[in-house]
């Protein structure tokens, strides 16, 4: 089947999550790279651009087989009910996806299959035997060099000995071309770090991949189409999805399809599939690469990587729950630098929302909207020639702020686009204080300053409303109807951003806190 493919810097973006193992229940680590995903495809689609946002499950091999075997039950009814889980909670985090793929899908067995007997046809796949070391939690093959002290050196569990007959993909022969193309685009592997990682993990020779698993060990899996005996290798089943999601899409326009993507985001983990195995994947089948892969850090629980086995995963629905959905994705937007690990803290949490979110944000539009109903009877106040430094300085740090998110945005750093609006958001507190607008209002001299002063910090929340939405979508619709804005996003960036949207005679209804502070619950006070 043919991939329609994309030109680069087109007006679109094609943004993927991993697809996620449905041997476990989602944890905040899923949460955090499906919100990001769902917060970067919003800003895009903010700026004006086509968006294809794509999540979904990885449902082979022995891991999955196993959990289903100890629930008593048959591996796609097992996988069946994992799946309503994940879906259930993106849901209930705001997520907006365009495709929830699972492996398997039927588009999606049969392009694996298609490409699997291309690839062998051509010669890219082999028959040898094999005899090694195998990580079953991983089903990956290590060689002996490659084992510490008998582990596997990836997850530390006990390796097991395998002698077997597979199949192998020729990956060793493109290591030279995937160092050449990591070096000639220092973008495609964020951050910097990571991309030290995988050449690092280059310099030594790079095998051959074993792509299949005899079905006598392992059901579970989509066949080999050339050999009916083997079901493929898990990997290889999972990367192959980000492009079958693309097959049937119609085109953003007439010149272009949807693949390649413009960006995978995967935790760090995966980074050895991801930037290695699937580049030399696409390159055998002949098909260019993701413009960008960006693998971020860990959430971490008392500095150790959450599991089940060490009984410290954070369940993310008990925290949206708790504190409400869009405080939950403005905390993990806020307090994680895509690349570095963070530390998480249900105390940092509350402490980060009634900072930013109680106290600057929500008073800052609880004190305007207060003071327009007390001052203005309600509506926007026309602006007069009254005003000076203090208001030019406000209109072009808004004027900076919309700047800065678009560059920040395309460099992932969400964490500082949102420090970036929140500075607004402090620069308004901080200028009403200079202005007084309570002591403009006793006396009839200071009506014009007045309406200038309400009006300057009305516009410069609504702005910062506008860039806060694909963070907070329901929160900032609530902020931006307190202050008479509609919270649809029409008329593009531009217009939704620039100066003087806010229309004299406009009502601005206020409302109820947006933020009430929150209290320290019993159970986290020391």
């Amino acid at each position: 089947m043919a991939v329609p493919v994309n030109e680069p810097d087109s007006s679109r973006f094609y943004v993927t999550t991993p697809i996620y193992y449905v041997n476990g229940t989602p944890h905040i680590g899923h949460a955090y790279t499906t919100i990001l995903a769902d917060v970067l495809t919003r800003y895009h689609r903010l700026f004006g651009k086509a968006t294809w946002f794509l999540t979904g499950t990885d449902e082979h091999g022995l891991k999955v087989q196993e959990a289903a075997e100890a629930a008593g039950m048959e591996p796609k009814a097992y996988c069946d009910g994992m799946v309503g889980r994940f879906m259930e909670l993106w849901e209930q985090l705001g997520i907006r996806y365009d495709r929830f793929i699972r492996t398997t899908d039927p588009d999606h067995v049969a392009y694996v299959q298609e490409v699997l007997q291309d690839l062998f046809d051509r010669g890219e796949i082999y028959s040898a035997p094999y005899q090694g070391w195998y990580c079953v939690p991983d089903e990956r093959f290590w060689t002996e060099k490659d084992i510490e002290d008998g582990n596997c050196p990836d997850c530390g569990r006990t390796v097991i000995e395998l002698e077997e007959e597979n199949y192998f993909f020729r990956m060793g022969k493109y290591r030279e071309w995937l160092i050449e193309h990591i070096n000639a685009n220092p973008g495609f592997i964020h951050p910097d770090s990571r991309r030290n990682e995988v050449l690092g993990f280059l310099k030594k020779d790079l095998g051959d991949l074993c792509i299949s698993r005899p079905k006598s060990r392992l059901a579970w899996g989509i066949t080999l189409p050339f050999d009916s005996d083997y079901v493929t290798y898990v990997w290889f089943d999972a990367l192959i999805n980000y492009v079958t999601a693309t097959l049937e899409l119609e085109a953003p326009s007439p010149e272009e399809g949807w693949w390649p993507a413009d960006l995978h985001l995967i935790g760090k983990d995966i980074i050895t599939t991801h930037c290695v195995y699937w580049p030399t994947m696409l390159k055998a089948a002949g098909l260019p690469l993701p413009a960008r892969i960006a693998a971020h850090g860990w959430w971490l629980v008392d500095e150790e990587k959450m599991s089940k086995s060490r009984g410290n995963v954070v369940r993310p629905l008990d925290l949206a729950t708790r504190y409400g959905v869009d405080p939950f994705r403005y905390f993990l937007m806020r307090d994680m630098t895509v690349g570095l690990d963070r530390s998480f803290s249900e105390v940092d949490m509350i402490q980060r929302y009634n900072s930013d979110l109680a106290n600057d944000l929500g008073n800052a539009v609880n004190r305007v909207t207060k003071m327009i109903g007390r001052y203005s009877d309600g509506v926007i106040a026309a602006p007069g020639a009254a005003g000076g430094e203090e208001e030019r300085e406000i209109e072009a740090l808004a004027r900076r702020t919309v700047e800065s998110t678009r560059s920040l945005v395309e460099t992932l750093a969400i964490n500082q686009v949102i420090e970036e609006i929140l500075g607004l958001v402090r620069a308004v507190n901080r200028y009403l204080e200079v202005r007084a607008p309570w002591n403009l209002a006793k006396d009839e001299s200071g009506a014009e300053l007045l309406a200038t002063t309400l009006y300057t910090s009305a516009e410069a929340l609504r702005i910062a409303g506008v860039l806060l939405g694909p963070v907070m979508p329901t929160r900032t619709g609530d902020l931006l109807r307190q202050l008479g804005a509609s919270p649809e996003s029409e008329g593009g960036y531009d217009a939704l951003t620039s100066w003087g949207g806010l229309e004299p005679g406009d009502p601005v209804p206020g409302g109820e806190g947006l933020f009430p502070r929150l209290e320290l619950p019993e159970d986290l006070q020391v």
